[in-house]
């Protein structure tokens, strides 16, 4: 699988710089949190991409033309342009109402606002005293697993999601921890994807982005359930807002963060060819801490040589990246930049 040019970075070309507060022990333990997770979306295009690398030519949103014909040309000038290295000039109200599961994209679009802890540049920020023994404690010779693609083991690879307009009808969701979960009713489509397909014995999230509201849904081991869904957990964010989760609630994710401002899109990677923000990564062992933008851990260790939930790690700026293929140094480049959580 071509995705696991990745995993030729051992994690100790990564390092982990001084961004968050102190970590913030809280009670309760909810989610197990194993693997490393990201997902395209339409990644049998990005498998492509990965191939044999075409001929270069100039994005749609840097070729001094009219592509979407509404009478202004390339990024900045076109807001259906998201950076010169888009591929689509598009403006996003020009999708088509109604285009059917799946269809509708982001467009590049940055979910939350720019001044947001998933947008923050930490590129300069110094190294935490600890990042060599915290990230001796990962696995400092273990390789990245990117866990997104097309099938593995005959199964669906990575974390779908799905974008669906303001008028999606709402269903009704219950949940088991709903204590830490946001009360529905939800706009998830009866048909939406699951992670791991339908009959997956995993961390079955389903994620739903409401791109005329601006509201992201997202549920943690969903099953459908009569005219709805059935959940572990479940959490509402919106999109254009800072606000955190409650401290010490969880949220579809363990770390109490949401998941699909962390994964890696095909309309950003693809198509942009640029990732304006941190991914999402997950360790076998934490620690009984967690620093914002986290509310929640998941461990009852106390090692302070473990990583917190929250923690920031980026990839050093000193490792060369240009023998990888275009689409995996649009990754590369956004951990140098961005990070990851």
């Amino acid at each position: 699988m071509k995705s696991l040019l990745l995993s030729g970075f051992l994690l100790a070309t990564f390092s982990i710089p001084v961004v968050g507060s102190a970590s913030v022990d809280t009670n309760g333990v909810r989610l197990e949190y194993v693997g490393l997770r990201s997902a395209f979306q339409n990644s049998s295009a990005v498998a492509s991409e990965y191939g044999a690398q075409k001929k270069k030519k100039r994005p749609a949103c840097s070729d001094r033309k009219d592509n979407d014909r509404d009478g202004l040309r390339d990024y900045p000038a076109d807001p259906g342009c998201s950076s010169r290295r888009d591929n689509r000039e598009r403006d996003p109200q020009s999708t088509p109402n109604d285009p059917g599961l799946g269809a509708i994209s982001l467009v590049g679009r940055q979910l939350f606002p720019p001044d947001n802890p998933w947008n923050q540049d930490i590129s300069s920020a110094p190294v935490d005293p600890r990042s060599d023994a915290i990230i001796a404690s990962i696995g400092a010779n273990t390789g990245l697993h990117p866990d997104f693609g097309t099938f593995w083991e005959g199964a669906p690879i990575g974390i779908p999601y799905t974008a669906v307009r303001g008028t999606q009808r709402p269903v009704a969701v219950s949940f088991e921890y709903a204590d830490e979960s946001d009360a529905g009713p939800y706009p998830i489509p009866l048909n939406a994807p699951i992670e791991g397909g339908s009959s997956a014995t995993g961390d079955r999230h389903i994620l739903v982005v409401d791109i005329d509201h601006w509201v992201l849904y997202e549920l943690f081991s969903a099953y459908p359930s009569g005219a709805g869904f059935r959940a572990g957990s479940g959490a509402v964010f919106d999109l254009a807002s800072n606000a955190l989760r409650p401290p010490g609630w969880t949220s579809a994710d363990a770390a109490g963060l949401p998941i699909l401002p962390g994964l890696v899109r095909y309309d950003e990677a693809v198509e942009a060819q640029e990732i304006t923000h941190a991914l999402r990564f997950t360790v076998s062992r934490s620690r009984r801490a967690y620093v914002p933008p986290a509310t929640h851990f998941a461990s009852s260790r106390t090692d302070e040589n473990l990583p917190p939930m929250g923690m920031r790690v980026r990839l050093k700026s000193s490792v060369n990246i240009s023998g990888y293929p275009a689409t995996v140094q649009v990754i590369l480049r956004a951990l140098k930049k961005y990070g990851m959580f």
